[in-house]
């Protein structure tokens, strides 16, 4: 079993920023890709971020150059900066985490606790 642990969501005004961690620990072999989903009041859960194994980036338009997904391998952890915040990334911000099992080949999918993110204008 995998626990993702994530921390820095809180409250900031408009134009600020804010990092968001997430640790996996656990069973462990290696971990494939990695993302940053949120959930929008009124609105569907969204990928907001993607970093693969190899460390391809992807984005959705809304957060293109104002935010940045790395990942620490090392450390099993994902980040995510944001820059230049705006009111509408107003939410609950999750990590999502494609594990690789001791075998090579299994993955297996797990989701973090959530993290709120206010942004006031």
């Amino acid at each position: 079993q995998v626990q993702l642990v994530e921390s820095g969501g809180g409250l900031v005004q408009a134009g600020g920023s804010l990092r968001l961690s997430c640790v996996a620990s656990g069973s462990i072999f290696s971990l494939d890709t990695m993302a940053w989903f949120r959930h929008v009041p009124g609105k569907q859960r969204e990928v907001v971020a993607t970093i693969t194994s190899d460390a391809t980036t992807d984005y959705t338009d809304s957060v293109k150059g104002r935010f940045t997904i790395s990942r620490d391998n090392a450390k099993n952890t994902v980040y995510l900066q944001m820059n230049s915040l705006k009111p509408e990334d107003t939410g609950v911000y999750y990590c999502n985490v494609w594990v690789r099992r001791r075998d090579g080949v299994t993955l297996d999918n797990y989701w973090g606790q959530g993290t709120q993110i206010t942004v006031s204008s």
